[in-house]
């Protein structure tokens, strides 16, 4: 029997590779590291939320409208210039955003047991293979630079790979580009950072890329021109209903991540007690357990387009 669209719509698919998923308009899975960090809900400007480490040298801001989703930043001292900063934009799925995020959560955790400065500091390798060498071990090889004094990494499928730029930079120029998808300000994900990042916290983004292990997305998420691209495997049958035009009835856990959302907005407001803790703990689980189902936990993306394209940006 044929299914309407319409009813296909909402179905929850595994998507694979992970790295063309694209976005599912939230960030749980990229904040679910640092879940136990301060978070600062903006009501005004870009940054809708603020998460930092809690003596603020990490910056972590979900720009819920803009092409540059995510804002990533380290600084010696709360209020001294950034060292390096780490932009995604808003194709790329959160799960990458993640990768870097748990390497954070990781290193300013050893940085207060053990070492003030933090590995987040750390000065990059001088070895550019250091960076993407989880890409490399996963059989990633050398593609054609699109410029000289330029190294590509390009994944099997042809369909993913990284840009480092050899050439004498600037602290604050960008050197390393993950990326995913075709050319297109809707179809291509990116990663970038700037000279002065770590490269083993690079790597740690990298290496989500390179298990691109599968993950759910509703199937209206996937943008049409990068079905042909992806396997979607149904996560549970759709059953036709007499009606089409009936809405969907809320599942169990529909109502769970609702009632979870408004807890964690309820707390975001009021002064941070046992209860409030319990509510981000609850996020944390929520998001762990659903691999970044379709939740609310800032405003959803609705990006405009920017002037400033991934397709300009590296003449893809």
């Amino acid at each position: 029997m044929h299914v309407p669209d319409d009813l296909n719509r909402y179905q929850e698919v595994l998507v694979s590779p992970m790295y063309l998923a694209g976005s599912n308009g939230t960030g749980e899975a990229g904040f679910a590291p640092v879940a136990h960090w301060p978070h600062h809900y903006l009501d005004e400007g870009p940054c809708q939320l603020l998460v930092t480490s809690p003596d603020q040298r990490i910056r972590i801001g979900w720009f819920g409208d803009d092409f540059e989703l995510w804002k990533i930043s380290a600084a010696t001292e709360a209020a001294s210039a950034t060292r390096w900063t780490a932009t995604f934009n808003h194709v790329t799925p959160a799960e990458i955003v993640a990768g870097l995020t748990t390497a954070l959560a990781h290193d300013y955790a050893e940085a207060d047991a053990y070492d003030s400065n933090g590995r987040f500091l750390a000065h990059p390798s001088i070895y550019w293979a250091d960076a993407v060498r989880p890409l490399t071990d996963a059989g990633w090889t050398r593609g054609v630079p699109d410029s000289p004094g330029t190294i590509e990494i390009v994944a099997p499928d042809g369909q993913a790979g990284a840009v480092i730029d050899r050439h004498d930079h600037g602290p604050d120029d960008e050197t390393v580009t993950l990326w995913a998808g075709p050319p297109g300000w809707g179809t291509r994900a990116e990663a970038v950072f700037t000279a002065r990042t770590p490269s083993h916290l690079i790597a740690a983004t990298a290496a989500v890329m390179a298990e691109s292990a599968p993950v759910i997305r509703e199937r209206h998420q996937i943008d049409r021109r990068m079905q042909h691209l992806v396997t979607m495997t149904p996560v549970a049958p759709v059953t036709p209903t007499a009606d089409a035009q009936v809405s969907r009835a809320p599942t169990p856990l529909d109502v769970r991540r609702t009632a979870v959302t408004q807890a964690v907005h309820r707390a975001a407001r009021a002064p941070r007690t046992a209860a409030d803790l319990r509510v981000m703990a609850a996020q944390s689980r929520s998001a762990g357990a659903v691999q970044n189902r379709s939740g609310s936990l800032a405003p959803a993306t609705t990006a405009r387009l920017s002037a400033r394209s991934s397709t300009s940006r590296h003449g893809r």
